[in-house]
């Protein structure tokens, strides 16, 4: 283990995920988390951490899903890490990638481990659209729920008709651009 700090790095895929399960009663200095999907590496407490992050410090993950849902992510960040001299603990799976280690069979398990949590991550993706396509076969399916109610919407196109940029507005009310452009365009 290094001699520098010791960090936790938590994530869940939603706000309404919980994170208390994950790291605890593991000692860190400082946890960054991120509540978002982990389907590749744009997460900004993925990437503030990773900034953070020096020669001698180590970094503990409740376990290698949590990390990386894809193999490539996984072994870029693991070693990527390791490189800058960077310890990285899998506290689930008692795994430990210290820099300069090359352990083949450590290697191995996060290679094979790894492609577990990619096939996982597949698998619900592939459900998800199986049970899209039989709701939309049955005419039951209704879309992802509205994140803004009516009168959220008014008070949008009234702070947009205001003079307030587009992007001030989306990040007021907790939407993305793309999202704000889809209520503007809406004229129902």
């Amino acid at each position: 283990m290094g001699t520098g700090q010791v960090v936790g790095y938590i994530r869940v895929s939603s706000t309404l995920q919980n994170t208390e399960r994950q790291l605890d009663g593991v000692d860190v200095e400082r946890t960054f988390e991120d509540k978002v999907s982990g389907k590749d590496t744009d997460r900004p407490a993925l990437q503030e951490m990773l900034a953070y992050v020096r020669r001698g410090d180590t970094v503990k993950v409740h376990s290698l899903d949590r990390l990386a849902r894809n193999l490539d992510d996984l072994r870029s960040l693991v070693f990527g890490m390791a490189d800058k001299g960077v310890t990285v603990t899998f506290v689930k799976e008692g795994l430990t990638f210290a820099p300069g280690d090359s352990n083949p069979m450590a290697k191995m398990m996060l290679s094979v481990m790894g492609a577990f949590a990619e096939f996982e991550r597949s698998i619900i993706r592939e459900r998800q659209r199986e049970g899209i396509a039989i709701a939309r076969q049955k005419n039951t399916y209704k879309g992802r729920v509205k994140v803004l109610d009516a009168d959220k919407v008014v008070a949008v196109k009234e702070r947009i008709a205001a003079g307030v940029s587009k992007a001030k507005v989306a990040r007021e009310f907790g939407i993305s651009r793309p999202t704000l452009y889809a209520y503007l365009s809406d004229t129902s």
